[in-house]
């Protein structure tokens, strides 16, 4: 495949729209493999294995599992209202934290059992959920896109500030393109400054255990001609108070409307780096990472994964990808996916309608239609 053909994480197949395609994250940066997804069971899966992931990008994704859904079904299926409820309790069940799964597929759903309760014939029903999954994906990528305009008068500032000389930004786990449809999140200001000229270098957290950063971020900093250098994840701290870092930016798996924000793990220990070094730390988020309905970060569910992704690691070995032991054969491993950072340590939220502080009054003058 040439660059352009995986500009883009998600689509679906121009010759049979019963096929979604997505890039199988999993085998990045050594390969890229473009996987077919043709059911809710396939779509479930990718999401839960993590061959998709980014709250973005699980959004569609989501909203793409009910189309399937939608494909899916025919006249044989007795109770379609069940149908559809159970398929969209699969996907949402696959991944706890990231509360932009459950918005893109309950927006999908709703519309569903609306035609469904209007007796709508399934061509009609399949055609809206198409239409409407398309939507939800034109929509990120738009979103994605606003983000980066705001965010890039953060990184102007800071290049006037330092006469022209490189800004240093450092990022934790993967908030790019492959986390959503296109130009990602905490990545979106970067490129944007990057094309406007500015000198940049990024910094990439490894971010273990799965190792997005390290994997991720480098490979799509690399296929733009980013300058950039990947980290331990310890390292972050020692090079702020060096001050070698001039901004953090990282995305959000969901953020309260108090603006609380869950991120992956080791987010919040950059944070506290960041407030006591005086950097200033941006969390970059589309609207549909924030949960209304929550006060407190205290009641983010934060997703338990798999112990050996802790104790093993994954990389290029004499040309094939191979797993490798790294802790005793015993050994016990606790593998939390996330971590809440408090508002008060966050510098600033850059959203698609702009950026406002992290805390509720600020993100509903953003937002006054959530205001209850």
């Amino acid at each position: 495949m040439d660059k352009s053909s995986y500009s883009q994480t998600i689509w679906i197949d121009p010759n049979d729209e019963r096929l979604v395609h997505i890039i199988d994250q999993r085998w990045l940066p050594h390969k890229v493999i473009i996987e077919k997804i043709s059911t809710v069971s396939d779509m479930a899966n990718a999401i839960s294995e993590m061959h998709v992931r980014g709250a973005p990008l699980l959004g569609v994704c989501g909203a793409f599992g009910m189309y399937l859904a939608a494909i899916n079904c025919n006249e044989a299926v007795a109770n379609q209202h069940s149908y559809f409820e159970n398929a969209a309790k699969c996907l949402i069940e696959t991944r706890p934290t990231a509360v932009n799964l459950t918005w893109g597929v309950k927006r999908v759903l709703a519309a569903i059992i609306d035609l469904v309760k209007s007796n709508d014939n399934l061509v009609e029903i399949q055609k809206h959920s198409k239409e409407l999954a398309l939507k939800i994906l034109a929509n990120d990528i738009e979103m994605c896109r606003q983000i980066g305009l705001h965010g890039l008068k953060i990184i102007k500032e800071i290049q006037e500030r330092k006469s022209g000389a490189p800004v240093n930004i450092l990022t934790h786990c993967n908030a790019g393109w492959l986390a959503c449809v296109k130009y990602g999140t905490a990545t979106s200001p970067i490129y944007q400054a990057w094309e406007a000229g500015i000198k940049l270098h990024v910094f990439a957290d490894e971010t273990r255990p799965r190792n997005q950063g390290a994997s991720l971020t480098a490979w799509e900093l690399g296929q733009a001609g980013i300058p950039h250098t990947v980290i331990a994840d310890n390292t972050g701290g020692h090079l702020m108070q060096r001050s070698e870092i001039d901004l953090v930016i990282v995305g959000s798996d969901r953020t309260t409307r108090t603006g609380d924000v869950a991120n992956k793990i080791g987010t919040y220990l950059k944070a506290l780096a960041a407030y006591d070094n005086n950097v200033p730390f941006y969390v970059a988020l589309p609207s549909s990472t924030i949960d209304w309905d929550l006060n407190d970060g205290a009641d983010i569910p934060i997703e338990t994964r798999d112990p050996d992704e802790v104790r093993y690691i994954s990389g290029l070995v004499d040309g094939e990808i191979k797993s490798v032991l790294l802790t005793p054969k015993n050994t016990t491993a606790l593998n939390y996916g996330f971590d809440v950072t408090p508002a008060r340590l966050v510098t600033g939220l850059i959203t698609e309608r702009g950026i406002c502080s992290a805390t509720e009054e600020s993100i509903l003058k953003l937002f006054p239609e959530r205001i209850s």
